[in-house]
């Protein structure tokens, strides 16, 4: 099996931020807003209900992303962000879960990269 890319992978010159024993890498950040900031500029409906939990949905209503500190799941098993995606049937396709210690920057980066690719198809199948 032959596995060919279908963009050039360039390693930067320099890194583009300090060196990795120099910085100070997400920790921290455990609230909604880094989300629900990224995914408003982009056009989803967000709606917070009275437990404190948001609900945030794509455009195309096929996206679910769920901030719930408030629920059962948070409390058993520190699920905190719940992601679901759904085919064009309806039918849920995938999801992904994220921890209460997982910083909401790498959730909404995450959730960039779901955004930045449109299509379905993958260029290696």
């Amino acid at each position: 099996m032959t596995l060919t890319a279908t963009t050039p992978f360039h390693i930067p010159a320099a890194l583009p931020h300090a060196a990795p024993g120099d910085r100070e890498w997400l920790l921290d950040c455990h609230c909604a807003g880094p989300v629900v900031e990224l995914l408003k500029a982009r056009g989803w409906e967000v709606i917070s209900d009275p437990y404190a939990n948001v609900h945030c949905t794509s455009p195309d209503q096929r996206v679910y992303v769920g901030f719930l500190p408030e629920t059962k799941e948070a409390a058993s098993h520190g699920e905190l962000w719940h992601i679901q995606v759904k085919d064009t049937d309806g039918e849920v396709a995938w999801t992904q879960t994220f921890g209460s210690n997982v910083p909401a920057q790498a959730v909404a980066g995450f959730l960039a990269a779901l955004i930045a690719f449109p299509s379905r198809h993958c260029a290696c199948v």
